[in-house]
């Protein structure tokens, strides 16, 4: 996925509602899935242990442009603490550059759970949990409250903090304080609002030159995709298996295509589309975006007991609160913008779990002119605590997305195609203007591209749901026929991503990563 990424991924992958924690049964196929309250999957630091820390693929064998890892090391490149649990960590030195294998290195920062039957142990699967720009050593440390018992018991889950994310060293740092970024008017209007919205962009893309010039220019896919190879030979398989969410899937999918006869399994689940670039990815996103949110608005005039019903008429009451706030702030530990705004409603879209809790914010502001709940909706999007204790994935989602593919390459450019993303989502579409604005005027630009086939990989399973906003399911269905081999499965549920949502899907994707030699469905329909 790439707009609205895993800060709030990581709460509705498989975890119904993020704080709220998984209710036990609360949907079918979660039984062995556990709960977990006040815990968002999105760092490293808020899981781990608290004392850590256009080219050609090649379809032949991957050459080894790995460092020695082993040097000093003994035959642990990764130096694992392990912490009596079931669950270690460790480093992994990987080249700064590929191009230069035996140059300076980085770290990345790994998370194991180690299988619970060792006797009947098949081998790795590899996680990621989508972002770009999130730490993935999460969903290794929560791997029992995420995966089924299948592979939990035969697999080694390992998640890593792909370079420049999480607890990797060195990290992706622009700013300290996200909302003189991102609580401007997304939307601009006027020339003063796009000069304003200008403005901010440089200031921002300056600041993260000036603290992270000489990582900008390797945090593309590729090189994460690199990195996961690199990885797969430290930990000794020939082959290795891999279940990614949401951005997840485009680095699956990237993998897969660069090293083929290193796939055992992929699981691609809530799959952006591979066959457009970047500006079109996000028009798909914004239509799909602007689909739930009137499924939200609909449902709510239809229903009495909705605290924003407004006697049937919840979208004309949106269209107002949202006009309010276009010539207006509000302040809390957030500035409350037209900006602000819709970044928290469009967080609540990505799962409808979460809707009750925007029903009730916007009752609120409009009625009592509280914006406390807007501001917590905002809060939790970019994982803020009370204003402050931001993560740096918002900064590496830029790093990363950018670098992979900016859209546009200026202001004037990015604007000229705005009545493109207004068509696309009349209520939605113009907030993205300040993230293509930022990758429009980005310092560093992509020196490399690739194109998705899987050719060579094997069966891939990609997994994608009816009501996905983030990634729409003709996305995910495009991932799927762009594969060689891609086989699809679909989840009646309005969320993004389906793994979790029911047995259908859940016993689909275990039996297939324990068993990929097992014929596919074209089209399983869950």
């Amino acid at each position: 996925m790439r707009r609205r990424f895993a800060v709030l991924l990581a709460c509705s992958v498989v975890l119904a509602a993020c704080g709220d924690g998984i209710d036990e049964g609360a949907n079918e196929g979660r039984d062995n899935r556990g709960t977990i309250d006040g815990v968002t999957l999105n760092t490293a630091d808020t899981l781990a242990p608290s004392d850590t820390r256009e080219t050609t693929p090649d379809t032949t064998e991957p050459e080894d442009t790995s460092p020695d890892t082993t040097e000093g090391n003994g035959d642990d490149p990764f130096q694992w603490n392990d912490y009596g649990d079931g669950t270690e960590d460790g480093m992994l030195a990987v080249p700064l550059d590929y191009s230069k294998p035996n140059g300076e290195t980085i770290q990345l920062y790994v998370a194991r759970h180690k299988a619970v039957d060792q006797a009947n142990r098949i081998g790795t699967l590899l996680v990621n949990p989508g972002g770009p720009g999130s730490g993935g050593t999460g969903f290794a440390f929560a791997a029992e409250n995420i995966y089924g018992q299948p592979l939990l018991d035969r697999f080694d889950i390992v998640g890593w903090d792909p370079r420049g994310t999480g607890s990797s060293e060195p990290v992706i740092d622009c700013i300290d304080y996200y909302n003189d970024t991102f609580a401007i008017d997304s939307s601009p209007d006027t020339p003063s609002e796009v000069q304003a919205l200008t403005a901010t962009v440089e200031s921002f893309v300056a600041d993260c030159e000036d603290r992270s010039a000489e990582l900008l220019p390797h945090v593309n896919t590729m090189n994460s995709a690199r990195d996961m190879d690199a990885i797969r030979e430290a930990l000794g398989e020939g082959t290795i298996s891999y279940f990614g969410f949401s951005y997840g899937s485009e680095l699956g999918a990237t993998w897969a295509t660069m090293f083929p006869s290193t796939v055992r399994a992929a699981v691609l689940d809530g799959a952006v589309d591979p066959t457009v670039p970047y500006f079109e990815q996000n028009l798909q996103q914004a239509a799909g975006f602007e689909a739930a949110l009137t499924k939200f608005l609909a449902e709510c005039s239809a229903n009495p007991d909705c605290a924003f019903h407004n006697d049937g008429n919840a979208e004309q009451a949106f269209d107002e609160l949202a006009a309010r706030l276009d010539s207006n702030s509000y302040f809390g530990f957030s500035q409350i913008t037209h900006g602000t705004f819709f970044t928290a409603v469009l967080g609540a879209m990505y799962d409808e779990a979460r809707w009750p809790s925007l029903e009730a914010a916007l009752a609120d502001a409009q009625d009592h002119g509280d914006w406390t709940g807007v501001e917590d909706l905002y809060n939790s999007y970019y994982g803020i605590d009370d204003g402050f204790g931001y993560s740096n994935d918002i900064e590496a989602y830029f790093a990363i997305a950018c670098l992979d593919d900016p859209g546009t390459t200026s202001i004037d450019e990015l604007f000229g195609r705005d009545a493109e993303l207004a068509a696309a989502a009349p209520r939605v579409g113009r907030t993205w203007l300040l993230e293509l604005a930022i990758c429009a005027v980005w310092p560093v630009r992509p020196t490399e591209s690739i194109t998705i086939t899987g050719e060579g990989a094997g069966p891939v399973l990609v997994v994608g749901t009816t009501g996905d906003a983030a990634t729409p399911l003709d996305s995910t269905r495009n991932m799927a026929k762009a594969l060689e081999d891609g086989h699809l499965v679909i989840v009646d549920a309005d969320q993004h991503t389906g793994y979790g949502v029911n047995s259908c899907v859940n016993d689909a994707v275990d039996n297939y990563l324990v068993d990929p030699s097992e014929p596919l469905e074209d089209e399983l329909v869950c």
